[in-house]
């Protein structure tokens, strides 16, 4: 074995620290949720885009739409993720 080469303790769980587990998500937050909210994000954005864009009644309805439609779906993503959330392997 050369000298230069490191030897990572990748599923070795006696040689991990008290802190750190290997099976959690980073951020603590579920992969999907994370994922969804990347692919609604940008449906939403071209929707508003397109109503915007139709003119000034698209206008309007694309600020209702704002003001109604980021908040409900800032509180539902945040509700899938606190019920997904894995309480065995939680974030530091």
């Amino acid at each position: 074995m050369p000298a230069n080469q490191h030897i990572s303790p990748v599923r070795n769980d006696g040689s991990l620290g008290p802190h750190e587990d290997l099976e959690r998500a980073p951020d603590g937050v579920p992969h999907d949720v994370v994922g969804l909210s990347a692919l609604f994000s940008v449906l939403f954005a071209a929707v508003v885009l397109g109503m915007w864009l139709s003119g000034p009644t698209g206008r309007i309805a694309a600020v209702a739409i704002c003001l109604v439609g980021v908040p409900m779906l800032v509180s539902s993503l945040r509700q899938r993720s606190d019920r997904e959330r894995d309480p065995e392997h939680p974030s530091r």
